[in-house]
């Protein structure tokens, strides 16, 4: 025999179905039958999402920015040199951007403000947990680059700058690694729970172990053994430099 239930219960439970009817409607179907439906479903779903994941990838980028410092004021402490130019330093440029100084080399850490996807081939894309909820698929990225510190110092526009690794966060703060070998063997995966400040720590000293092992390479002789009078006279700063050995560029898949 059937309980009788408050009227009040039964109005709630109503109201509860009612309430998430919507949710079993497709976003196909919603952006079929009614524009404003399907809008206020992007908003609710995507749009918040994405603003969560920005907010996660500023807290992470002020941590590695806060980190680095002190990595480079642990380092200067206990490396014991005479030369003068082997310095290290921390520079911080912008709210999107920081640079860390390692003898030769300069790391420059950028946060990018636009979150973004991945194509349906991605590998990340197809794990479960991304694949699960649509709005587990959305992205904010630290990108870390490498160049040469004179390249810098004497503006050698045209020399090459590496992108060592991406750090990827949604709006879990879950992560991932793409890049160097070193960091997709430890973070290449997304992560099963959210990014730490240990794991940025990890993250920060990985970047430095990539760019002080990785040498100058002397471009073939026979690719700078002719120049012009006026390669000499505008680019004599430019002239014996070098690429770093470990990076292939993009172009030069295309080569040989």
């Amino acid at each position: 025999m059937q309980e009788d239930r408050p009227e009040n219960e039964y109005r709630l439970n109503e109201s509860e179905e009612r309430h998430e009817q919507p949710q079993s409607v497709s976003t196909d179907r919603l952006q079929e039958q009614d524009p404003i439906e399907y809008i206020k479903h992007m908003l609710e779903s995507k749009s918040t999402a994405k603003q969560t994941t920005f907010k996660h990838l500023k807290d992470a980028f002020s941590i590695l920015c806060t980190e680095s410092r002190h990595i480079i004021d642990e380092l200067s402490e206990k490396v014991k040199t005479d030369d003068e130019e082997v310095t290290l330093h921390f520079k911080n440029i912008s709210k999107h951007e920081f640079q860390l100084k390692l003898a030769g080399d300069l790391l420059i850490f950028v946060m990018h403000t636009n979150i973004v996807t991945f194509d349906d081939e991605h590998p990340v894309i197809k794990n479960a947990y991304v694949s699960e909820k649509e709005v587990n698929r959305y992205f904010g990225q630290i990108n870390i680059y490498n160049f040469m510190y004179d390249s810098l110092r004497y503006n050698r526009t045209h020399d090459p700058g590496y992108l060592i690794g991406r750090l990827v966060i949604n709006h879990e703060n879950r992560f991932f690694m793409e890049g160097e070998p070193q960091f997709s063997r430890e973070f290449g995966e997304i992560s099963a729970s959210p990014l730490t400040r240990e794991d940025l720590q990890r993250i920060i000293k990985l970047s430095l172990k990539v760019a002080i092992r990785n040498d100058l390479m002397a471009p073939p002789y026979s690719k700078v053994r002719l120049i012009t009078l006026d390669q000499k006279n505008e680019h004599t700063m430019e002239l014996g430099g070098g690429q770093k050995i470990g990076f292939r560029m993009s172009y030069e898949k295309h080569l040989g």
